[in-house]
């Protein structure tokens, strides 16, 4: 399978190489998105994109997004396409990420006091967090108490899909997994609704999982995080940014059977990653070597905007954690990576790639160098 999606990328990149680079009239350069997913940490996501959106010299073509990643998506072309543009697309995941939290206020599932004052996140001291971990562990989704996915519900409540299927000017293409197969679907724009977005959503050990037209599915993080073929074959332009919330290395161990199970599915969910990453480089070392049109630098142009150092330092159990200073403090981690990344390499998008590939394989390395 991995050697079918290569020689797929081979051929989109020699087709997808003799483009142009893909600017506007008036001078503003098409970018298109890869989101992630990572629970609360896709609030690091809605950042970036918040920065970005910010930034005039861009406009958003296409976004490939998972989960979480797939939830900023939807609420942002839902924004883009009620009016204002830009400004309705910026507003659009602030009433999102409010109405979420305060729903969140309704749970068992929030940090203790003691979380609140360790300030970091936290949910280690939350009985509900350990307890919605052990009946997972012991009981199928089907049979536990948020098995019906709530999140359906919320999404159906919160946003207008019939305005995101008519949003002409942002593309998106949500995977999920496909249970029976393993195979991952991709669901567009045109046909989206709140069970796809909840299907991309959808972790196995908390969910069960989505039906969609007799087809059962789980978080398509499992086979694409993002998934970056749609865009290398759809996309509108051969510039890819890819907004990375889920970390790849993190420097504590994990202890509990809670933690141990999510560092799991983090590992589970970059190895799609890391494939697709690794796959699109391939292709361009091809590209070099049969020096094709050398006019380009490279058939697809990757970008990448990282969250690794800051969220890779936050405890795993913060994935679950939807109080409203934490969800800002993560929104304004990823206002400021983005900057970062605009400061240094904005002059970069047409031109060349500025993917740091030792984040992407050597992650160990930086942690080092961090210490």
């Amino acid at each position: 399978m991995l050697r079918h999606r290569w020689e797929t990328h081979c051929r989109l990149a020699r087709r997808s190489f003799r483009r142009r680079p893909f600017v506007v009239n008036n001078g503003i350069r098409k970018i298109s998105l890869g989101l992630q997913g990572g629970g609360a940490y896709a609030a690091f996501g809605w950042g970036v994109l918040d920065r970005l959106l910010e930034d005039e010299r861009f406009d958003i073509a296409a976004i490939s997004a998972t989960s979480g990643g797939a939830i900023n998506a939807a609420v942002l072309a839902d924004g883009y396409a009620r009016g204002g543009g830009r400004a309705g697309a910026r507003a659009a995941p602030e009433r999102f990420w409010r109405a979420l939290s305060s729903a969140s206020m309704l749970s068992p599932l929030r940090p203790s006091a003691f979380d609140i004052l360790g300030g970091a996140g936290s949910m280690q001291a939350s009985p509900a967090y350990h307890l919605m971990q052990a009946m997972s562990a012991v009981l199928p989704p089907q049979m536990t108490p948020v098995s019906m996915n709530p999140l359906h519900a919320l999404l159906s409540s919160l946003i207008d899909f019939e305005r995101v299927r008519s949003c002409e000017e942002i593309r998106l293409f949500i995977p999920a997994t496909n249970l029976r197969t393993g195979k991952a679907k991709i669901f567009l724009r045109d046909e989206l609704d709140a069970r796809m977005v909840a299907a991309s959503a959808c972790l196995p050990q908390v969910f069960a999982a989505v039906e969609i037209d007799g087809e059962a599915y789980w978080d398509g993080s499992f086979v694409g995080n993002p998934a970056l073929s749609p865009l290398v074959e759809q996309g509108d332009g051969t510039d890819i940014l890819i907004v990375q919330n889920n970390p790849i290395a993190r420097e504590q161990l994990p202890r509990s059977l809670a933690d141990i199970g999510n560092r799991a599915s983090e590992i589970a969910f970059n190895l799609s990653f890391v494939r697709e990453v690794s796959a699109i480089e391939h292709v361009r070392a091809v590209v070099d070597e049969e020096r094709i049109e050398q006019t380009h630098a490279a058939a697809v142009r990757l970008h990448m905007i990282s969250g690794n150092g800051e969220l890779a330092n936050l405890d795993i159990s913060s994935k679950f954690n939807l109080e409203w200073p934490f969800i800002l403090q993560l929104r304004e981690a990823g206002r400021k990576a983005a900057g970062d990344w605009l400061d240094v390499h904005a002059g970069n998008v047409g031109l060349r790639s500025t993917i740091d590939t030792e984040a992407v394989y050597y992650p160990e390395r930086q942690m080092a160098r961090a210490r």
